[in-house]
């Protein structure tokens, strides 16, 4: 398994890494992404490290905190063998401060995850999203703090605009508090929204990206087909509104050339989605889901391998959108700017 840096840090990470949100199932929502017991989630732990994947990402929101527990007894007795990630700022309780970035929630957040995972560090500690209520100094302070006790080791964010995280490291330097390494973000061959604004940033400031729903909120499982009608057991029957709306139009013209690519290299979609993604800018680590060994082992084989650059061209080309106003302006003078188009 091949290894990156998580940004400018010197946290060295897999390639690939397990998203936990499979885990627990603990409403009708996450029954959606998987319902994996102790004894399951035991076995993907152990199909996971035995191919070198020792980066395993979970959230307090996932299950309202069943993800955590399950993992924490997952990794039971082999916690110097992994790197924990999790996150907070969603809502875990119906009172006013049982959500948000505020210094109240956020060591209240820290300490109930440690506990549920059965651990006294966390290795990546993000937050889930921005909270624009709370002032930004007295996230910074706190998260800091969390480092120098230390609780967490290093820091990312998620879902964050390309204002809220390029502001949040400025004020960081500006009283020499610790910086976010990583952005968690959504990025797939249907959403290439972040290479407008946040991969720019990602080059300038050197923010890893840890790659969420690298198969497009499910649509690129090779299930989806022109025509057809929704899988049975597609997540998309419950997801689907939560989840970023893909024209069908777009999203099978993406189809139709991960099938001329597989037809090439002999490799299923999955496989090749996240292998495009693995050679795109500022990518540290792309998190695979599973709901059971067969997804997680198809998973595991987009590595050991690479695309070539003909097909990353046609992959590029059937996935281009043009992007909303400046950065199309932008793009009309590429001797001006820095990072790839």
């Amino acid at each position: 398994m091949e290894h990156r840096l998580l940004g400018r840090s010197g946290l060295n990470v897999p390639i690939l890494s397990f998203g936990a949100a499979t885990f627990g199932g603990g409403n009708a929502f996450f029954e959606a992404f998987g319902t994996s017991g102790v004894t399951e989630a035991t076995r993907l732990v152990d199909l996971c490290l035995d191919a070198g994947v020792n980066l395993f990402d979970t959230a307090d929101f996932y299950s309202q905190g069943l993800s955590e527990e399950i993992l924490g007894q997952a990794i039971a007795g082999r916690r110097d063998q992994v790197l924990i990630s999790t996150k907070a700022v969603f809502p875990m309780g119906p009172g006013p401060n049982d959500y948000g970035s505020s210094r109240h929630h956020l060591t209240r957040a820290c300490d109930a995850s440690l506990r549920r995972l059965g651990t006294d560090t966390i290795d990546i500690y993000t937050l889930h999203g921005f909270d624009a209520r709370t002032p930004i100094e007295e996230t910074l302070r706190t998260l800091d703090d969390l480092i120098q006790a230390g609780k967490v080791r290093y820091l990312a964010c998620s879902n964050f605009s390309g204002w809220h995280l390029m502001k949040s490291q400025a004020i960081a330097e500006k009283y020499g508090w610790t910086r976010y390494v990583a952005h968690q973000a959504y990025y797939s061959l249907v959403g290439r929204d972040y290479e407008w604004e946040l991969m720019p940033l990602a080059i300038d400031q050197g923010v890893g990206t840890v790659v969420w729903s690298p198969l497009g909120w499910g649509r690129l499982t090779g299930k989806l087909r022109r025509g057809q009608a929704l899988h049975a057991r597609s997540r998309l029957h419950v997801t689907a509104e939560a989840g970023p709306p893909i024209a069908d139009d777009h999203l099978f013209k993406v189809v139709d050339a991960l099938d001329e690519v597989a037809a090439e290299t002999g490799k299923t979609l999955p496989q090749i989605a996240i292998n495009w993604l693995l050679q795109r800018p500022t990518v540290s680590t792309v998190i695979i889901g599973a709901r059971d060994e067969a997804q997680l082992k198809d998973n595991l084989g987009a590595v050991g391998w690479q695309l070539t650059a003909e097909q990353m061209a046609k992959l590029d080309a059937a996935s281009h959108v043009t992007p909303p106003y400046p950065y199309w302006h932008q793009r009309q003078f590429p001797q001006l700017i820095s990072w790839p188009v």
